[in-house]
């Protein structure tokens, strides 16, 4: 077995006995508290046994040491939602699938209008020393502003929830990948330029065929943190919004007090967001290259 090979199955073996480990102790904390002796039930008066009779209590009834739910009450959570994750049955009744594409078409619909803005001006302010000292403290002073920020504007000027959404995604992609794509093109070395430049190759040609593949590892790395960014902030934003996407079905179920579900929709947050960077640095590394 080779080297590379052994390390693999080790870590996921290491990773397998942390999740082992961590659902154990979820176990042992959520899971009820034996039946009080009977020494203890019989140590009770008459009237205190009467008293708690009175107020619907048994005193030999067993008590949870939490009110956070079981691995049995997720697992039946979980395949509840897996079974019928299209389901529709009102505003405020979705299956989890529905949400969830009404989060992804915002976030891939902000995150594309982001890419259209961000990577040609990033090539102009790469490329132009003139134009990055011109646009650099516009982009110092919008950059830090939380996306959250701009909602309240949003929904001012818009007057729609969903396209506010949107445009907050849009907000918040824009910046990463627009530093990484000048910083990319800034960064081509100089002699790729030069021959370019000696071979007389024109402007737009040097652009897609000298700069851009040169510049595309930083560019993609841009893309991968407004990704991050974008689904981290789509799930606020619709907390705030409300109507449909995740974001909303976690406060509304926190709202319906099913922490059960809030959970569920935790962990489903946490694997789309997992997948989405994994597709990324895929892509990031089939077109990164060693000189």
């Amino acid at each position: 077995m080779s080297p590379d090979r052994r390390q693999t199955l080790q870590s996921a073996l290491l990773t397998f006995l942390i999740a082992a480990l961590l659902l154990a102790v979820w176990h042992l904390a959520t899971a009820p508290r034996g039946v009080p002796a009977a020494g203890a039930a019989l140590a009770l008066t008459a009237e205190q046994l009467e008293y708690a009779r009175l107020m619907g209590k048994d005193a030999a009834a067993p008590v949870k040491s939490t009110g956070f739910p079981t691995l049995g009450q997720m697992g039946e959570t979980v395949l509840k939602n897996l079974s019928q994750p299209f389901y529709d049955n009102g505003p405020n009744d979705k299956g989890i699938g529905i949400q969830l594409a009404h989060s992804l078409g915002r976030v891939g619909l902000g995150f594309a209008i982001a890419a259209l803005v961000a990577i040609p001006l990033g090539f102009l302010i790469g490329m132009s020393p003139l134009v990055h000292r011109a646009l650099d403290p516009f982009i110092q002073v919008l950059k830090p502003i939380s996306p959250l920020a701009w909602m309240p504007l949003a929904l001012y000027t818009i007057k729609d929830s969903s396209i506010s959404g949107i445009f907050v995604i849009f907000i918040c992609s824009v910046w990463p990948m627009l530093i990484n794509t000048a910083f990319g093109v800034a960064g081509v070395r100089r002699e790729w330029l030069n021959v370019a430049k000696t071979l007389e190759v024109k402007p737009l040609r040097k652009a897609f065929e000298v700069i851009l593949p040169a510049a595309a590892p930083t560019i993609l790395t841009g893309m991968r943190i407004s990704m991050g960014i974008a689904w981290l902030v789509i799930v606020a934003a619709e907390m705030l919004v409300g109507g449909t996407g995740i974001g909303y079905f976690v406060w509304n179920e926190w709202n319906n007090l099913s922490l059960t579900n809030v959970i569920f929709a935790i962990f489903v947050i946490g694997v789309v967001g997992m997948l989405l960077d994994l597709a990324f640095a895929k892509a990031q590394r089939a077109l990164t290259y060693v000189d």
